[in-house]
């Protein structure tokens, strides 16, 4: 089956103005999004090289303004940044267990929904899960580029990525929306888009002083613009496999295979490979 893409349903299409047989990017406007909203996404994913304007189909000129932004078509020159790719994460490894205790501490509710964890009070936690903002299986990107310049909040174990300054609580099905990047959050605004479109998130979440990174949600809202707008739409890979399903080859064959495999690897894997690696201290220390 060919991997289905984030073009289907899109009523915003934005062209070079000077060449309107190619398509720079699209959109499927939702609640929320304002004309200078708008601007944003543009700026994300098209370089420009002097100032711009957007029009719209009769070459009116879009204001930058609070304006609902209405469907249109656009302009220029244009450079495409690099988008992570990212499915569904699996990670449970004992290295993020501080990280899951603090998020949960701090939220006791998916912090999008506002739904409450009512079976938290006897650290029963069924239908929500710790979700991280920059992704555990780019450890090595976080590290590269100094992410952790913003986290003033450092856990005792686990790194700084597995800082509560880089988690929400969620609901299973939103975090697999935010993980995808169906959903994610303009912190510009605290407004949330795509799924919940334009719900803005609780002053409770916005005053508390551990809550996330402002840095750390502008840039998962730039990799969802990227997925979701750009050229024909990154690929949305199949997360859920019957038992017998052959996963493999199902990232063997499908898009983006190389960076599929890495980040499925980590998720699926690492758990284990960590579990082996505890049981074998274990017997050492016996044997010793």
């Amino acid at each position: 089956m060919p991997p289905r893409d984030r073009s289907r349903g899109r009523n915003v299409h934005i062209y070079d103005a000077k060449d309107r047989a190619t398509v720079l990017g699209d959109l499927i406007l939702t609640n929320g999004v304002t004309n200078t909203n708008f601007y944003s996404m543009v700026e994300i994913i098209i370089l420009f090289t002097s100032d711009f304007e957007l029009r719209d189909e009769g070459d009116t000129k879009i204001d930058r303004n609070d304006d609902p932004f209405q469907p249109g078509i656009l302009y220029q020159c244009y450079r495409i940044e690099p988008w992570l790719v990212r499915t569904i994460s699996h990670d449970t490894r004992t290295r993020v267990k501080s990280f899951c205790d603090a998020i949960r501490s701090r939220d006791r509710r998916c912090v999008i929904s506002g739904k409450r964890a009512v079976g938290a009070y006897r650290d029963d936690w069924t239908g929500f899960e710790a979700a991280h903002i920059f992704p555990l299986a780019y450890e090595s990107y976080w590290r590269e580029y100094s992410y952790d310049r913003w986290i003033t909040i450092r856990q005792e174990l686990g790194g700084t990525i597995n800082s509560v300054q880089n988690g929400m609580l969620l609901n299973s099905a939103i975090h697999q929306l935010f993980d995808s990047y169906n959903l994610s959050i303009n912190s510009d605004v605290w407004i949330i888009y795509v799924c919940l479109a334009g719900k803005y998130l609780d002053q409770e979440f916005l005053d508390d002083p551990q809550r996330p990174v402002h840095q750390l949600l502008r840039w998962h809202f730039r990799q969802a613009v990227l997925a979701n707008m750009r050229g024909a739409g990154e690929p949305r890979f199949e997360h859920d496999f019957p038992p017998g399903s052959d996963i493999v080859g199902d990232i063997l064959y499908g898009p983006k295979s190389v960076e599929r495999m890495e980040f499925e690897l980590f998720n699926r894997l690492a758990a284990q490979v960590e579990i082996v690696l505890l049981k074998y201290t274990i017997k050492q220390e016996a044997a010793g």
